[in-house]
């Protein structure tokens, strides 16, 4: 994620839960969960013993139900001033808001809510493989609104994973999810209430997979 035009490396951490950030980044929750097999109903095929249902956060054997009683993830809840950015690489989120939006995402796709002056809504993380493990990995960007905009009406939107420009080199792929990126597609335009809507702001969020020893 980057706020500014400089090459400079403004702080190093490591991926955890949340991950600090910078403004007008408020931080960025990292979710990486291994999850079990699934039972036919999108829950876990294993015991659930020895967690703080409602609020697991112990990633006992890997993987925590967050505030899910039966299913993983994060059961209706208010949001509201500042918009969350959702990109998925492994598992899917199953989505529902008080706007009457719907989706099911993952595998690239990413989900940009404008909360405004309110919104609640529903992130799930259904285990819909009964025959294999159903691994999730996710990066969750709480990104705050400018002052004039806070109280704005909601917005939802999907970038499917088809729309989401990649920086091809060797060694190297960057995922452009905001922000001009030289030599990458330009990606599909941010909300227009959001920061990255502003021409001056610079605002960007990437994603960089470099292999082994590689440089970009």
């Amino acid at each position: 994620m980057a706020t500014a035009p400089s090459s400079a490396v403004l702080g190093v951490h490591p991926l955890g839960f949340p991950w600090p950030t910078i403004d007008p980044f408020l931080f960025c929750a990292y979710h990486d969960d291994g999850y079990p097999r699934g039972d036919g109903s999108m829950a876990p095929a294993a015991s659930l013993a020895g967690r703080e249902i409602g609020a697991d956060f112990s990633r006992k054997d890997g993987w925590s139900m967050y505030h899910g009683e039966s299913v993983p993830g994060f059961p209706a809840h208010p949001h509201r001033g500042f918009e969350t950015v959702t990109l998925v690489r492994r598992g899917l989120i199953d989505h529902s808001d008080s706007l009457g939006a719907a989706a099911r995402f993952g595998g690239g796709d990413v989900q940009w809510v404008t909360a405004g002056r309110g919104i609640v809504h529903s992130e799930m993380f259904p285990l819909l493989r009964e025959d294999a493990d159903n691994p999730l990995e996710l990066f969750q960007i709480w990104l705050n609104l400018p002052a004039a905009r806070k109280m704005v009406d909601p917005h939802f939107t999907m970038f499917w994973s088809g729309q989401v420009p990649h920086l091809r080199a060797e060694g190297v792929d960057v995922t452009v999810v905001a922000g001009r990126l030289p030599g990458a597609d330009a990606p599909p335009s941010p909300p227009p209430d959001s920061w990255a809507a502003q021409a001056d702001a610079d605002v960007a969020i990437w994603t960089v997979r470099l292999a082994p020893g590689a440089r970009w």
